[in-house]
């Protein structure tokens, strides 16, 4: 085979190819995720989080990607989120990470410190420095 009947037949696949890409896109069945949270529903700030971000993937996937939220004893106990997900119960979680410092003392690293950095000095850590 020449060099040029090789670039016709790349070509041609090419243009196939990203012809039928649209089509694959809208061939995509829904995603459906559980969040369980540490929180109870009574707590709107920090559960509340939960359903604004669920409700703005759903609205940028044009419902393609649905997250379904659910409070502190609805799927697991409050400390428990850790471990489902983890185990592959649920796909994500809405917690605070000090609450798990007995399983590893690094999860308070990114959640509130006692005299730790403040916000300037962190994110200058994370992006600065690889934090």
């Amino acid at each position: 085979m020449d060099r040029r009947s090789l670039i016709k037949n790349a070509g041609i696949a090419g243009v196939l190819a990203a012809g039928a890409a649209p089509a694959v896109i809208h061939a995509q069945a829904t995603l459906r995720w559980r969040c369980a949270s540490s929180f109870p529903k009574s707590l709107d700030t920090l559960f509340g989080v939960c359903d604004v971000f669920a409700k703005k993937v759903s609205e940028l996937s044009g419902g393609k990607f649905t997250i379904t939220t659910h409070a502190a004893g609805e799927l697991m106990p409050a400390f428990g989120v850790l471990d489902g997900v983890s185990n592959g119960t649920v796909e994500m979680a809405n917690t605070a990470p000090y609450y798990f410092f007995g399983k590893d003392p690094t999860y308070a690293m990114d959640c509130a410190i006692p005299f730790g950095l403040n916000a300037r000095q962190m994110n200058a850590w994370m992006y600065e420095v690889n934090g």
